[in-house]
């Protein structure tokens, strides 16, 4: 089990790192340290209490053997068997935590990224924390605005994008009124 904690503590780590479950990403070396201790939490908690729990039900797997190298033996490889689900749920909150970006065409989602980099790079946490009540209108051809819920979600941050240059252009939007009533000036 010790040897596989080892690689499965720095698998972890990575996975940690380059597929974060936060949207603000975890560094090298706190991956490694947050999956070292949740897999110490694995076989040093969780593995002895199910081992415990399983022994206790079944019928001796060697007769000759002591009782205690026998739950010694199932605690280990229930501990592997741990950290091994370990992995599997740590690239699939990984996954889970990957932002969706529902998108009919190709300019609307330049949009969405343009828009989505602009509210992360803005350093502003009201923003980045209602980034999800992100919505956008299109006003003409590759040309959008896209307005960001404000935390009263009576007022909005808004910017217009312009999806016909590479990178798209993004401008704020003096108005705070949301997309569902705004009137572009003619």
């Amino acid at each position: 089990m010790w040897p596989a904690f080892i690689a499965v503590t720095l698998i972890d780590g990575l996975l940690l790192h380059l597929l974060p479950p936060i949207g603000t990403g975890v560094d090298l070396i706190p991956a490694i340290l947050l999956a070292t201790f949740g897999n110490l939490i694995l076989i040093g908690v969780l593995a002895p209490w199910l081992a415990r729990r399983a022994w206790s039900r079944r019928p001796a797997a060697e007769p000759g053997a002591p009782p205690k190298a026998q739950l010694e033996v199932l605690t280990d490889r229930i501990g592997t068997g741990l950290l091994i689900a370990s992995i599997v749920g740590v690239v699939a909150a990984g996954l889970a935590a990957r932002p969706t970006v529902v998108s009919e065409t190709e300019d609307t989602q330049r949009n969405a990224e343009a828009f989505r980099n602009l509210v992360l790079h803005s350093g502003d946490p009201e923003l980045i924390r209602n980034l999800e009540t992100a919505n956008t209108v299109r006003l003409r051809e590759d040309y959008f605005r896209t307005c960001v819920a404000r935390d009263d979600r009576r007022h909005y941050f808004c910017a217009f994008v312009d999806t016909s240059t590479d990178p798209a252009e993004v401008t704020r939007d003096s108005s705070a009124e949301p997309n569902s009533i705004y009137r572009p000036s003619p």
